[in-house]
């Protein structure tokens, strides 16, 4: 029986509810209080979610816009560490930009997907080759329970291969 690829393994682990939890709680705490979840990953997609309760309220009735940003960057930023997930060179990631565009009220269940995968895979593997820093710009789009579009987020990242320190 063949062994699961490096991919294959951290999808696994960011699809355990109980790991990913644990993960967020050592690395990203704001975001396991507001409830950030994701949904589902591949290669190409990602999917999270956030819904509408008292820790990420505004007095407008609706999610906080830095809860909307929290649950629209993982989106991207799962995609981006599922493609620097034990790459060789190692390669950094940073994010060094961030647009949002606000359409409608975010209440109920807000549903984040990035389909940006197979661009930032190709993103990374020129930071790879060329051993200069690459940025792709990544797009989450937020839709509410009954499908309407509540949010646009686009989120440039950069890659750069990390060199060894003599």
């Amino acid at each position: 029986m063949a062994q699961p690829d490096a991919k294959e393994v951290f999808i696994q682990k960011i699809s355990s509810p109980a790991k990913m939890r644990l993960f967020m709680l050592a690395n990203l705490p704001m975001a396991l209080l507001a409830d950030v979840r994701v949904a589902s990953l591949s290669e190409t997609k990602a999917t999270t979610t956030i819904p509408f309760k008292y820790l990420n309220k505004n007095p407008f009735r609706s999610i906080y816009f830095a809860c909307l940003s929290m649950a629209a960057e993982l989106s991207t930023g799962v995609l981006c560490l599922l493609h620097i997930h034990q790459a060789r060179p190692a390669i950094s990631m940073l994010l060094v930009h961030m647009e949002a565009t606000f359409t409608k009220k975010a209440v109920g269940k807000i549903l984040f997907v990035c389909e940006d995968g197979e661009q930032i895979q190709q993103t990374v593997e020129r930071a790879k080759a060329t051993g200069e820093g690459q940025t792709i710009t990544a797009t989450a789009l937020g839709t509410d329970e009954a499908g309407d579009h509540v949010a646009s987020f686009r989120f440039t990242w950069s890659f750069k291969a990390r060199t060894k320190q003599k």
